[in-house]
């Protein structure tokens, strides 16, 4: 048996939320970074238990996440679905991360949701997964392999969200590099998406960026950024929706 973890987490919350979920398991736990263009395929084993970790980008899965996912082969293995949303909503997410699971060859055997600080918007969620996320999270965790270890694969609930999926929104807010870029090129080197040419590091390809935040947040100057004008409107515009806080949750 081997364990394992497919994550697609831009910004390090998915991460940290993932880690709060395998950390619990007994035993190493190898990881593939879905962000990464170049990751290699992989193919599991009937016995394995293989958790998928993915953000929710407009209560949908990251179509980039789709795409690598693509190289991996289930093989029957037990699958846990893991959607992370900074405090709005997940709507289709784990409905559509089932699919593509199932599409190849992962057999899934549960799915959680699990809260993390707002990409964009960081009032929001800010510092989740707190000790408290981590906690339930540790504790799903072990519920699920206590049920995979007795050998009940099938997962008993319905997962949340609609066939077909929400319509996908646009390609949001594209970060630009301002006064302040030292040309260090660690931008382009970290996206995601290509999206930004290693040339010239002011441009960015709007139709590839998907608005992931990485070049923000690995930029060692700070100096990528978006417009302060559009990202103050989208707060107020989410505001209710993401003030009260929403919690973890299980599905076995």
């Amino acid at each position: 048996m081997k364990f394992a973890q497919l994550l697609f987490s831009p910004t390090g919350g998915t991460r940290k939320a993932a880690e709060a979920i395998t950390g619990a398991w007994e035993g190493a736990v190898e990881t593939l970074d879905l962000t990464d263009p170049a990751v290699p395929s992989a193919v599991f084993q009937p016995e394995d238990l293989v958790l998928i970790a993915v953000p929710s980008y407009g209560g949908r899965v990251p179509p980039l996440a789709v795409r690598r996912l693509e190289r991996m082969q289930g093989n029957g293995a037990g699958c846990v679905l893991v959607c992370v949303y900074g405090n709005r909503a997940y709507e289709d997410t784990l409905t559509e991360l089932q699919d593509c699971a199932e599409s190849r060859g992962f057999h899934v055997t549960a799915a959680m949701a699990a809260v993390a600080e707002h990409s964009i918007l960081h009032q929001y969620a800010a510092g989740r997964p707190d000790r408290q996320d981590t906690e339930e999270l540790k504790k799903f965790s072990l519920a699920v392999l206590e049920k995979y270890r007795q050998g009940k694969r099938e997962l008993a609930a319905a997962l949340p969200g609609n066939r077909p999926y929400k319509k996908a929104g646009g390609n949001g807010l594209v970060p630009k590099a301002g006064s302040g870029c030292a040309g260090c090129g660690l931008c382009a080197k970290q996206c995601p998406a290509q999206a930004i040419s290693p040339d010239d590091l002011r441009k960015t390809d709007g139709g590839k960026c998907v608005s992931c935040m990485r070049c923000v947040v690995q930029c060692p100057q700070g100096a990528r950024k978006l417009n302060g004008a559009m990202v103050a409107a989208a707060g107020l515009a989410l505001k209710k929706a993401c003030s009260v806080r929403k919690e973890c949750e299980l599905f076995l």
